[in-house]
């Protein structure tokens, strides 16, 4: 028993008594077992994030009211346990709690960028938004909520929001939490509808459709992506449009390869993603970073995925990365280390996990494909790389 997991059972359990209602109408109302309500209440179980969320919204109290706001460490940790439990709680708390300050558009246009800036630059990326998400989170809350009288300063405040929800679902994919991810997914698309901007829409669009890439729902994600390129194609001609259109594209072009259907993916990539990227150039659109290196990125995926490794890293030679936010060169360099695993190729997967680890080594630590990667190089080792290969898997949290 754990000392969260009991005070969130005993915040649980005392709420429901003060309703009168028995373990078994809650747990059928939401969906879960008597049983695991039951090790839920009595701290054998911490809850999972949607199943918080669902207790919450059936006993008609804030998910804060089952968790202590003054202590982070209560929250429900991620899959993997990397996601920062500040983060977390004010996402669950949508920044209700505690004082925000008030603040103009303008500045949170400008502490967004600056986290922006940092998430895709910045080698130590999670640990530094970190730092800066919570109260980032409930400003632009507060700001939502407050509202204001000026049309355009309460415009700019949503497409503030629009765009850290956007941060947010990388964040929150990178470290695990799809159910958080689909949260801020949500949230990102209600701010820029709020906003009535049909570019942070398409965006918004393009967040959702990784999201449920993520959460392995390929043929919603195409359906979304496919609907919301026919409505972009109807407006105005722009750069920004049309480097939404290619990345929604791109999501579509994904969706494909994980229904394993390879060639109407790389028809897709060649007749639409490719001529966009040529139209467009090189761009990074509210985050997309869409152009022609990034094609050619989703061309080694393809390939890597349909386990034509050879084939993957002919691709990977003729690709230039250095000009590319830090988090599409962590998974270029981690799509090359994979296809050296997959030809048994051990020399050259580890020397590229360690260039990974130097550029980016929160995002290898918290990779459940790098670690997989390192697992099989330890499994398979000579005594030539073992030790080594065992000190990475050491430095990375591999027992």
């Amino acid at each position: 028993m754990t000392g969260e997991a009991a005070r969130i059972g005993q915040r649980i359990r005392t709420w429901r008594l003060k309703q009168g209602r028995s373990q078994a109408v809650i747990a059928g109302l939401v969906g879960i077992t008597e049983d695991y309500l039951s090790r839920i209440e009595r701290g054998r179980r911490l809850p999972t994030i949607p199943v918080l969320l669902l207790l919450a919204r059936e006993l008609g109290v804030e998910p804060s009211a089952l968790l202590d706001a003054a202590d982070s460490e209560q929250i429900p940790p991620a899959p993997d346990g990397s996601i920062d439990a500040d983060v977390a709680a004010c996402l669950l708390r949508a920044g209700a709690t505690g004082e925000a300050c008030v603040v103009t558009s303008q500045v949170l246009r400008e502490r967004v960028d600056e986290v922006w800036q940092l998430w895709q630059t910045s080698s130590t990326r999670f640990t530094d938004a970190a730092a800066l998400l919570p109260a980032l989170i409930a400003d632009v809350e507060s700001a939502r909520r407050r509202g204001g009288t000026e049309p355009v300063e309460r415009r700019e405040t949503h497409r503030c929001a629009a765009d850290l929800y956007g941060l947010l679902r990388s964040y929150c994919r990178r470290t695990g939490s799809r159910d958080l991810g689909l949260l801020v997914a949500d949230r990102a698309m209600r701010a820029a509808e709020d906003a009535d901007d049909p570019v942070r829409m398409a965006a918004a669009t393009w967040n959702l459709g990784h999201m449920l890439l993520n959460n392995d729902q390929s043929d919603g994600a195409e359906e979304t992506v496919v609907h919301t390129i026919e409505s972009l194609s109807r407006l105005p001609a722009s750069r920004e449009v049309a480097a939404l259109i290619g990345a929604l594209e791109l999501v579509a072009v994904v969706a494909a390869a994980r229904q394993r259907q390879w060639w109407r993916a790389r028809e897709r990539l060649s007749a639409q993603a490719f001529p966009a990227a040529e139209r467009v150039g090189e761009s990074n659109v509210l985050g997309t970073v869409f152009g022609p290196t990034n094609v050619q990125l989703h061309a080694l995926s393809i390939e890597m995925e349909a386990g034509n490794a050879s084939a993957a890293l002919h691709v990977a030679d003729t690709i230039e990365t250095g000009h590319l936010p830090i988090e599409r060169r962590f998974t270029f360099l981690l799509e090359v280390a994979r296809c050296y695993d997959l030809d048994r190729d051990d020399a050259g997967a580890f020397v590229t996990l360690l260039d990974i680890e130097q550029m980016a080594p929160e995002d290898l630590t918290r990779s459940p494909l790098a670690r997989e990667i390192i697992t099989d190089l330890r499994n398979r080792s000579t005594r030539t790389y073992r030790r080594q290969i065992s000190a990475l898997a050491e430095r990375v949290g591999i027992a």
